[in-house]
């Protein structure tokens, strides 16, 4: 299994808007994989919300539909992270 890991954030000075998203994917307990999403205010826990699957591909897939989405709305890598 590959390692499938981004740290995004999304800054507006205008609106106060300060947002951090990350995902992973992992493997998970059952011999499946599992794509994990952490989103919310930087400063905060935030939410997590975690999608099982029994293919890495699958996984995959919604993992880079994510991505693209969120590049879309302004969400750009972390320093360190290229993109």
């Amino acid at each position: 299994m590959g390692t499938f890991q981004i740290n995004i954030r999304r800054f507006d000075d205008g609106a106060n808007m300060a947002r951090f998203y990350a995902m992973s994917i992992e493997a998970s307990l059952f011999g499946g994989v599992a794509l994990v999403r952490r989103w919310g205010r930087i400063g905060t826990l935030g939410q997590e919300r975690i999608h099982l699957f029994t293919d890495e591909k699958d996984a995959l897939v919604l993992f880079l539909r994510i991505l693209r989405r969120k590049r879309s709305r302004g969400y750009r890598p972390c320093r360190g992270q290229g993109l």
